[in-house]
């Protein structure tokens, strides 16, 4: 009962600062719409069939009641329902390019964190600074330098030509390459950590092989840390679609919120709000269920 008031509270309050957020920004949607040469009695009728003609808080109330009827509004550029601008092709063409960055994210960064916890010299120390290289460089410049190389010199795939998984594959690993980054240093820590432990050294007094003691021993103890930033890492992968969509040109989500965002299409930005809210909070939830299932010690403390 605790999560479902948070995360009822934590919808509210997202679509709260995407509301306000939009109504205090310069303009208004029905300039945007029509232009500044608009008429009167023209911009008079919109703002009624709208209901910007209302003040504030009656409009805030009435999509919140919406809301809760499951009614998101129609956007007022396009004039279609927001269910269906939000959850048709788009989320689909999203939902593949984060679902296959998360992959190449957990495999990356599942690679790194193995081949080099626990060892000293030049390779390791050459991955690292390339994790922190790619930890700070941005979306956008990161998906411009795979476009040149891999585009534009190599010549080995397309940016929007090709089929479905070749115009894929530079989007999703621009998005996974910082988020496995960030993922692996926090692996490897927490797999050197436990191979520092008396555990593991009972175990190597055993007999047990390094590649087994990581595997079978330090990586199921670094998996709380690392399962901790799930949130972190679907937040940022929303985030990012945002600009890697427009980057090579994708049609899902994320262009769709810098379209609605420029022209102040609120019910459109509103809908975002939800739906990135609600992911987030289902993933919090997983990754809290998660750790029950990680360690079990931890059922105790629960009780």
């Amino acid at each position: 009962m605790r999560k479902l008031v948070s995360a009822s509270a934590m919808i509210i309050a997202a679509i709260t600062l995407a509301f306000v957020s939009m109504h205090l920004a310069p303009g208004d949607p029905v300039s945007v719409v029509t232009g500044d040469a608009s008429n009167p009695e023209l911009r008079a009728t919109i703002e009624a069939d709208w209901g910007l003609d209302k003040p504030l808080i009656e409009q805030y109330w009435a999509y919140l009641t919406n809301v809760l009827h499951g009614d998101f509004g129609r956007s007022y550029v396009r004039g279609e329902d927001v269910s269906e601008i939000l959850f048709g092709t788009r989320l689909s063409a999203t939902a593949q390019l984060a679902g296959a960055a998360l992959i190449f994210a957990l495999l990356i960064a599942l690679a790194l964190a193995m081949t080099t916890a626990g060892r000293a010299g030049f390779v390791p120390k050459l991955v690292q600074t390339s994790e922190l290289t790619l930890a700070s460089m941005p979306y956008f410049w990161l998906g411009l330098i795979l476009i040149s190389v891999f585009a534009f010199n190599l010549q080995v795939l397309p940016v929007t030509a090709g089929n479905e998984i070749q115009r894929l594959i530079m989007p999703a690993f621009t998005l996974a390459l910082p988020t496995a980054a960030v993922l692996s240093q926090v692996l490897r820590e927490g797999m050197e950590r436990s191979l520092e432990q008396p555990h593991s050294l009972t175990a190597r007094a055993r007999g047990i092989g390094p590649a087994r003691l990581k595997s079978r021993h330090a990586l199921r103890h670094s998996l709380i840390p690392a399962t901790t930033l799930a949130g972190w890492i679907v937040s940022g992968l929303l985030t990012g679609t945002v600009v890697v969509e427009e980057v090579f040109g994708r049609p899902g989500i994320g262009r769709a919120t810098v379209e609605a965002v420029m022209y102040q299409d609120i019910p459109v930005v509103l809908g975002v709000a939800i739906l990135s809210s609600a992911v987030y909070i289902v993933v919090t939830v997983l990754v809290d269920i998660s750790y029950l299932w990680i360690d079990p010690r931890l059922k105790d403390r629960v009780r």
